[in-house]
């Protein structure tokens, strides 16, 4: 049965071509993060790439904490799919319009949408540190007024 459940998580529901910038950039840097125990410091280098050294910081902390919280508490493991893929799962779509949403400072949206990815009496917390991250790159998308670069196929300096 637990198959079946993280299955469902994995769904197709959407395509990294399709998606808002931001959302793009966090699938991708969930990805990235996920990918091996190097994968924390990368995305942080490539915050610092696309952010600023000080900014870039700022974002990957509160990152890390949103990711901290999101590993430890989920309801089940998180599903996401390949670094190299266009598609987007159901696990990953979620966290990326929770990000957004808690950005906009709709706070009981953002809730409901953190109900369906973590235990409830860590909702509040996640969703802060959501609104933080969420905030940091629409803040860097609208300083650069462009697409965020791909986190994953950045080359580093």
């Amino acid at each position: 049965m637990k198959h079946e459940r993280e299955m469902f998580g994995g769904l197709t529901v959407s395509s990294i071509e399709v998606m808002p910038a931001p959302e793009v950039f966090l699938v991708r840097c969930l990805r990235l993060w996920c990918d091996s125990q190097a994968g924390p410091s990368d995305v942080r280098d490539r915050l610092a790439e696309h952010m600023g050294p000080t900014r870039g910081a700022i974002c990957y902390s509160a990152m890390e904490d949103m990711f901290s919280v999101l590993f430890r508490h989920s309801r089940r493991r998180l599903v996401r799919h390949s670094s190299e893929c266009k598609c987007v799962g159901a696990d990953e779509a979620i966290l990326a319009h929770f990000v957004t949403t808690a950005a906009t400072g709709a706070r009981e949206d953002a809730m409901l949408l953190a109900s369906l990815l973590i235990e409830p009496t860590m909702m509040m917390s996640l969703t802060e540190s959501a609104n933080q991250v969420g905030l940091h790159l629409r803040r860097a998308a609208l300083c650069e007024r462009e697409e965020f670069p791909d986190p994953i196929n950045m080359t580093r300096h």
